[in-house]
């Protein structure tokens, strides 16, 4: 397992190893039990700040998945809409806050009094965002940032617009105007004293080009565990790398949940095993149905954001679990995958004392493993053909 991608530290590992070793299973599903809803409630709070017009709220709204007029969106327009820092919650993880905070840059702009009126302490981190060069205030909301030992990120919107007006000129050349674009902002940075600045080419209409893909693995990078995690699971869907990403993280956290199984399955209770199996496959299922952006909602919006019919990427859904995600659904595949005899194998082997028990629970640790897995691999494979359908690639 790569250890990226562990939401428990090395101390809760160590916890849950002498658990199993003195075979109290029950104690150990505990621990993991008592983590993995803790990971359900990790809050992330990400500030996006810039001057007025630089396109603020739109990538507010891309961040989240959204376009510009849909439901919820943060309103958009050519003069400051965000008159107060304004949380908005991500439509599928409300723990995960995008804030668009009141536009800097005005004669009377003071960071130090800016960032204690919009509440410095609650965000993660800052997206600075210019759609032209960095001016003095942005520059001075960096320093201060900085000051209060907090990560910010440079971020220059707009690349699309700047891309098709110098798509009119002759001899364009896409990969030299975008080096000129990055070199003239760090170069504006440098003269306002910023030291080896990063700055991070972004279009909020079209998310999965130029730098977005190197801004997200920035951020994630830089965050703790426990919020690289949420982070990584929040964001659209937009890029192949994105896609097996999430599907590493999530497979990390497969054998936790079959432990979780296990430990019910030694418990010599009729009927109680195959009923915490199929809770725990239900909820994790569409834990990984909602993360690879599978649901209608986020297949009309990319479908809009690419021009591609959203029925050509419906086309290419091949796992029976994008029709539904049921308890009826995910018994039928847990008795197709474990065999009818394996639930009633199970079921004698936890009425037997000792032995028999942590018998079941090894089996049952052993079907919600590999049915977490299958399923898990059939969504991540449909999310990667919508995706290349969307960019008109062949599946």
């Amino acid at each position: 397992m790569d250890d990226d991608w562990v939401d428990i530290n090395d101390e809760e590992v160590k916890e849950i190893r002498e658990a199993l070793e003195n075979q109290t299973l029950a104690s150990a599903a505990a621990k993991i039990q008592n983590y993995c809803e803790q990971l359900d409630h990790v809050e992330l709070n990400i500030a996006v700040t810039g001057e007025s017009g630089s396109g603020k709220s739109s990538f507010v709204n891309a961040l989240r998945g959204l376009g510009d007029e849909e439901e919820n969106s943060a309103p958009t327009g050519v003069v400051e809409t965000t008159m107060e820092p304004t949380a908005y919650h991500h439509p599928k993880y409300p723990n995960v806050k995008v804030w668009d905070l009141p536009g800097i840059g005005t004669p009377n702009f003071k960071a130090d009094e800016y960032l204690q009126q919009v509440g410095f302490n609650r965000y993660d981190f800052f997206i600075i965002i210019a759609s032209e060069r960095f001016k003095v205030s942005n520059v001075q909301l960096a320093t201060e940032i900085q000051r209060m030992k907090k990560r910010f990120y440079f971020a220059r919107s707009k690349i699309d617009d700047n891309i098709r007006a110098e798509k009119r000129k002759k001899g364009f050349d896409e990969e030299k105007t975008l080096d000129k674009i990055r070199q003239d902002c760090i170069r504006g940075l440098q003269e306002n004293g910023v030291v080896s600045p990063t700055v991070f080419l972004i279009s909020s209409h079209e998310l999965c080009h130029y730098d977005f893909p190197l801004l997200e693995e920035t951020m994630e990078r830089e965050l703790p565990k426990h919020k690289r995690h949420v982070l990584l699971l929040s964001l659209p869907n937009i890029t192949v790398k994105i896609n097996q990403r999430k599907k590493e993280a999530l497979q990390a956290n497969i054998w936790k949940m079959a432990l979780l199984s296990g430990a019910v399955a030694a418990v010599p209770i009729p009927g109680l095993s195959v009923a915490v199996d199929v809770t725990i496959l239900v909820k994790e299922i569409s834990r990984y149905y909602e993360a690879f952006g599978l649901d209608d909602a986020s297949l009309q919006n990319l479908s809009e954001k690419m021009e591609v019919p959203v029925e050509e990427l419906k086309a290419v859904l091949k796992s029976p679990l994008n029709k539904e995600i049921s308890a009826d659904v995910v018994i039928k595949l847990l008795t197709k995958a474990a065999g009818a005899g394996v639930m009633v194998v199970e079921y004698w082997l936890s009425t037997i004392p000792v032995l028999g028990s942590m018998a079941a629970g090894g089996l049952s640790y052993a079907t919600t493993y590999h049915m977490l897995k299958s399923c898990l691999n059939e969504l991540a494979d449909d999310a990667q053909n919508v995706l290349m359908r969307a960019l008109q690639t062949e599946v």
